[in-house]
């Protein structure tokens, strides 16, 4: 039976209207401003922005995409309002990488992500932050086949330091394959950088985290993916890798039609203070903050995407419309799947999330249904 959702401020793609939307099917099949043409669900006013779109999370509830209780990690981040996610694994020797990415397929088989990506093992170890730099290695196109035969069709984005050797001629290959192939964790000049979106690269990792910082003589990577417009930046709004200025700096630079926002989230996102592990590496996390054990680089962080969203509102300053474009429509688009979710639209998938006064979860529903 058709569901209808009445007296709500829905966030559309171009604006905030204050109007009903129909759901039948899995799908929205109307919206419109004003009251509802018939009875329906009274959300009393309710902030109803799409579901959140995630490229890039490694966690939560305790539980990591590197091993067996991964679907705790979705239902975690689901209940939070990311209906859609990349399973994001970090480096590991060759044989735990190949298992795990085997193991994620049957996820994405079962609808629970929407594919996976690869953080590394092809990354710089000057800027491998929370990755261990003992398990890095060149760029191997016998391995990247065999890491995608293992994911069945489900690899979706690759993560790949663009001065190593090999590394411009596997971009190529990963975006031929259809993959998406994403610049981070590198030390390169913003020369190479052009060079790999010209590649074919097209995401930039954690702007402004694990990469060379932005010189006035020598921009580097955060210059080059910037002022790219071919380029979608990836985003963490957690308050720790990102101030608040800077994120706003990356909005007035590439817009929220090129910026993503993304959790980077590790098992501990949901969790309390304590020690826990990203990959091969222990972690601490204390007031929220997620470090590797013993030193000062950040592993991950420990939020929602629903607290990126808020971020970007309440601490960033910008409209819900173009934080929720950032946290949904962006992120979609760069995987292919604007066309199906990522924004309230009729005929697509009715992924949605309502929200409090204070822009805190309050409802997900998913592919049609209530959570």
């Amino acid at each position: 039976m058709p569901e209808t959702l009445a007296n709500a401020r829905l966030v559309l793609p171009d604006g905030e209207v204050h109007g009903w939307l129909r759901v039948h099917d899995g799908r929205i099949t109307d919206l419109g401003p004003g009251a509802a043409p018939d009875r329906g669900d009274d959300l009393g006013g309710a902030l109803v922005v799409p579901g959140f779109v995630d490229l890039h999370v490694h966690g939560g509830a305790g539980a990591s995409f590197q091993d067996a209780d991964a679907a705790r990690a979705v239902a975690f981040h689901r209940a939070h309002g990311t209906t859609t996610m990349l399973a994001s694994l970090v480096t590991a020797a060759p044989d735990d990488l190949l298992r795990a990415t085997g193991a994620l397929a049957d996820l994405a088989a079962d609808d629970l992500i929407a594919g996976i990506h690869l953080e590394g093992p092809y990354l710089a170890e000057a800027r491998c932050g929370a990755h261990d730099p003992a398990l890095l290695r060149a760029p191997d196109p016998a391995e990247f086949d065999r890491l995608s035969a293992a994911a069945r069709g489900a690899l979706r984005m690759i993560t790949i330091a663009p001065e190593l050797p090999g590394a411009l001629a596997l971009i190529k290959t990963a975006a031929g394959a259809g993959v998406l192939a994403a610049v981070g964790h590198t030390d390169a000049s913003g020369a190479v950088c052009r060079e790999a979106f010209d590649a074919g690269a097209r995401v930039a990792t954690h702007l402004f985290n694990a990469m060379r910082p932005l010189h006035h003589r020598e921009g580097g990577p955060i210059t080059a993916a910037l002022t790219d417009p071919r380029v979608t930046v990836e985003l963490i709004n957690d308050g720790v890798h990102v101030a608040p200025d800077v994120v706003r700096l990356a909005f007035d630079a590439a817009g929220a039609d090129r910026v993503a926002l993304i959790t980077d989230a590790m098992g501990a996102a949901g969790m309390g203070d304590g020690r826990y592990r990203l990959g091969a590496l222990d972690v601490e996390v204390r007031a929220g903050r997620a470090t590797l054990a013993g030193g000062t680089s950040i592993a991950g962080s420990t939020i929602t995407m629903a607290d990126a969203f808020r971020r970007t509102v309440l601490d960033v300053g910008l409209p819900p419309a173009q934080a929720a474009r950032a946290a949904s429509l962006t992120p979609a688009r760069a995987l292919g799947l604007a066309g199906r979710i990522g924004s309230l639209e009729p005929a697509k998938r009715a992924d949605l999330v309502v929200l409090t006064d204070d822009l805190a979860v309050a409802r997900v529903m998913r592919n049609g249904r209530w959570l």
